[in-house]
């Protein structure tokens, strides 16, 4: 599963060298980390829209999006999936509100 993010996350890195004029992910690049932001919140409200209209192939779409965006953020602060992935396999196992009370301290 991860292997996606992987290609996903290499092909963003490539992105950051590329002229804006040709590519999304570049173009948004060179709009900067605001830019970068404004988009996923768009997908994350995009994101509650599907789930309240309850159709499975419109909130997978939107989360599709999201995650697609939140990559670009990953990409752009010098951070790669593998991060997020070793917070959740950190977090495993571990009660959530347990988790959030460590955070608080």
């Amino acid at each position: 599963m991860s292997d996606i993010l992987n290609r996903l996350a290499d092909v963003l890195e490539e992105r950051k060298q590329a002229d804006p004029d040709s590519s999304y992910v570049a173009k948004l690049y060179a709009k900067g980390l605001d830019a970068i932001l404004k988009k996923i919140g768009e997908e994350a409200t995009e994101t509650v829209m599907a789930a309240k209209d309850g159709e499975a192939d419109k909130i997978v779409y939107e989360v599709a999006d999201l995650w697609f965006h939140s990559m670009v953020l990953l990409a752009r602060q010098g951070l790669h999936p593998d991060d997020v992935l070793a917070e959740l396999d950190r977090r495993f196992g571990l009660s959530g509100l347990d988790e959030k009370a460590a955070r608080t301290r």
